[in-house]
């Protein structure tokens, strides 16, 4: 089957997002699955990411951005199948498969600019209703986008993550020092500044902890054109911005523990990457975070800083309850992997050739 796959995600600084299509392509390529397959990207735009050594990227078209995709990309394809990682994608065509991660947009839309939700409001809803093949990466935003856009009646197909991207390089303790952090006890916190992460929530339990000295690190960037950007203060908040894969690896694996209070996840990769770090995780018992986590975490309500206080508590006074939850973390991290990710993909791929 041709396949011509949308690299758009590689013109952005990536995100969670793009992380998926980045290492799902990887894994595909280890197995051989793309023999034949392209990746074709705006014409003059700089690359933030790059695919394979053997995958050939082709730039092409006359427009960027959403215009290019809507409007160069299909007849870029011509009769290929389309693969889209990323949200998005043509929406007229037909003849494509789009991974839509999530249906927080329309779920939580107090979290999204006024803009951006109304325009992927209606190319959810369009990709939903035209597209051959629609996947997501949990069981959870299947019911999601079923819930918010009707049911397809082709379905929609599974593809989780993985984590083990996180050990691809060796640990960088330099952002330990940067930060101040060595020798000092801290919790890591990962994500965007978005009020959907609840960073507010962690620092109100870190305020309720017995150990006054404990830090809180949080890692990530946001996009004001995308998010409602929450802003937080406080005197043990360490706010670290984006950060290198080797930096995030050594900050995971110093922490006493990683928090992942929010409100709502598709997926929540996060918490996988902690667990394959050997980092004890405390999660919200919301969205997919359940269904990604099982038993190997703690879980808080996302509305209640005292419960995560309480989970918080637990874990720092206790080196059991921690190699406990270390032990199960990997185990469920060797679950979830890119390699099973691929696995997943290629047979999709076999279906639709059929």
């Amino acid at each position: 089957m041709a396949v011509l796959i949308n690299g758009r995600f590689m013109t952005r600084v990536p995100t969670g997002v793009d992380r998926f299509a980045l290492e799902l392509i990887r894994a595909l390529h280890r197995r051989g699955e793309l023999a034949g397959a392209r990746v074709v990207v705006p014409r003059g735009v700089a690359l933030h990411s790059s695919t394979p050594a053997g995958l050939p990227v082709h730039a092409a078209g006359r427009w960027q951005g959403h215009v290019w995709e809507q409007l160069d990309l299909p007849r870029l394809a011509e009769r290929e199948w389309l693969v889209n990682l990323c949200n998005t994608g043509p929406l007229l065509r037909r003849r494509q498969l789009v991974v839509v991660h999530d249906a927080a947009v329309v779920a939580n839309p107090q979290n999204f600019t006024p803009a951006f939700r109304h325009g992927y409001r209606v190319m959810l809803a369009a990709l939903m209703r035209r597209a051959d093949c629609v996947a997501t990466v949990s069981r959870f935003s299947a019911d999601e986008l079923t819930r918010h856009f009707g049911r397809r009646p082709q379905g929609l197909e599974v593809i989780p993550e993985g984590g083990e991207h996180i050990l691809n390089e060796p640990a960088d303790p330099s952002v330990l020092a940067r930060l101040d952090l060595r020798g000092r006890r801290y919790v890591l916190a990962v994500g965007s500044a978005s009020p959907n992460k609840n960073f507010a929530a962690v620092l109100k339990a870190i305020d309720q902890l017995a150990d006054r000295h404990v830090q809180l690190v949080a890692v990530g960037g946001g996009d004001a054109r995308v998010f409602a950007a929450e802003q937080t203060q406080h005197p043990r908040l360490h706010r670290t911005g984006r950060v290198s894969d080797a930096q995030l690896r050594a900050l995971y694996e110093g922490a006493a523990c990683f928090v992942f209070p929010s409100h709502y996840e598709g997926f929540g990769l996060p918490p996988l990457e902690a667990m394959c770090c050997g980092c004890p995780t405390i999660v919200s018992q919301r969205g997919a975070l359940p269904e990604v986590c099982g038993d190997a975490s703690l879980y808080c309500d996302p509305d209640d800083p005292a419960t995560l206080a309480l989970q918080l508590q637990r874990l720092l006074e206790s080196n059991r309850l921690a190699h406990e939850l270390r032990a199960a973390g990997f185990q469920r991290a060797r679950r979830l992997t890119w390699s099973a990710a691929a696995q997943a993909f290629s047979a999709l791929g076999q279906r639709l050739a059929t």
